[in-house]
């Protein structure tokens, strides 16, 4: 198992070696990537801890607007490491929340994530790419919730993020048949944003990545917020809460200097204030 790699960003700790992902930061956009490759990125509480970290280390600095989340070409993520889970209890899984802190974790980030996903993108996995805010698959790709497989059902926010994004229907036939569907298929039913020709797939969503950090970040902070709130309140509430965000970027500098650029036809340059 090959260790993983840090590159310094002012802002963060400094130098880290990880056993399970790799972390590089290119000016505005931070590349994460899942390093278990000979158990296909399976979710184990080691890789837990390192991602929850990396995350958290990222959103605390200010020089990095994007994170790009990705695995291998093989695996994006196969799920959850079944071979951990097999030996744990009812008590024991619901003490130690074993899993669940990558999904709150990436759920709740301010800044855009955006998903690159190659070969299989599968139960937890599928849940941590659905926690991103775009995703982008390559050609083949296979994505799916197979836990009912193996007695169990996603744990990871699965029946509840599948559903939004792909309708009931669609989604209780995939969670209850535990059937893979391809990037193609998910792209037709909304569960992912772009499909690319195999090897593009970082590519693609770096340069997703890259416009997006050349907004303004706490316009683009803003609009992650309403669109949260949209899944997650009912249509009053979330315009309400649309338009308090939106009165709230006439206080921030970005504001006026995004509108001077705009009339002064030029282009802008956001400081994230």
């Amino acid at each position: 198992m090959g260790l993983g790699f840090f590159t310094f960003s002012p802002g963060l700790s400094g130098m880290e070696n990880y056993q399970t992902i790799s972390v590089a930061v290119d000016g505005p956009v931070a590349t994460v990537r899942l390093n278990r490759p000979d158990a296909l990125n399976a979710l184990n509480s080691v890789l837990v801890r390192e991602l929850v970290g990396a995350l958290d280390a990222l959103e605390a600095d200010d020089s990095v607007r994007c994170v790009v989340l990705a695995g291998s070409d093989r695996a994006f993520c196969a799920g959850a490491d079944v071979k951990e889970m097999s030996t744990l209890s009812m008590d024991d899984i619901s003490k130690a929340d074993h899993l669940s802190p990558v999904w709150e974790r990436a759920g709740r980030f301010e800044k855009p994530l955006v998903a690159a996903l190659s070969g299989y993108a599968l139960g937890g996995g599928l849940e941590l790419a659905m926690c991103c805010d775009v995703i982008v698959a390559s050609e083949g790709t296979k994505l799916g919730q197979p836990e009912i497989n193996i007695g169990i059902i996603p744990g990871g926010g699965g029946t509840q993020r599948l559903p939004r994004a792909v309708g009931r229907y669609r989604a209780t036939e995939m969670i209850l048949t535990g059937a893979m569907v391809t990037a193609e298929e998910a792209k037709s039913m909304g569960l992912v944003n772009r499909v690319v020709p195999p090897g593009k797939y970082l590519e693609e969503a770096t340069k997703i990545a890259v416009e997006i950090a050349s907004k303004s970040p706490v316009a683009v902070r803003a609009a992650k917020k309403a669109i949260a709130a949209s899944q997650e309140v009912g249509l009053s509430q979330g315009l309400e809460s649309n338009l308090m965000l939106f009165y709230g970027l006439f206080a921030t500098e970005d504001k006026k200097e995004g509108m001077s650029a705009f009339l002064e036809k030029r282009k802008p340059s956001f400081k994230g204030k």
